[in-house]
């Protein structure tokens, strides 16, 4: 079950997107913590290991996420025949 649903048509789609919508709510949101001061930016202690951070948090949810929404429209498409 596994690989046919990575396999399904829009699964790599709407992982990307999912992810990138939540690296984005993320990161505006942790900015918005910070009464969205410029400095917030410049007070990252390592940049690289930040957005890299935030980038394999937000595949890993829109994987997560994504995964549970297909799987679950092939199950139902599969108990419907």
């Amino acid at each position: 079950m596994f690989k046919k649903v990575i396999n399904h048509k829009g699964f790599w789609k709407g992982v990307f997107s999912v992810g990138t919508a939540f690296s984005l709510l993320f990161l505006l949101v942790k900015w918005a913590i910070s009464r969205f001061n410029a400095s917030f930016f410049s007070e990252i202690q390592n940049p690289v290991f930040f957005f890299l951070g935030i980038a394999v948090a937000g595949f890993v949810y829109g994987f997560l996420v994504t995964y549970g929404k297909f799987y679950k429209e092939i199950k139902q498409h599969e108990n419907n025949q």
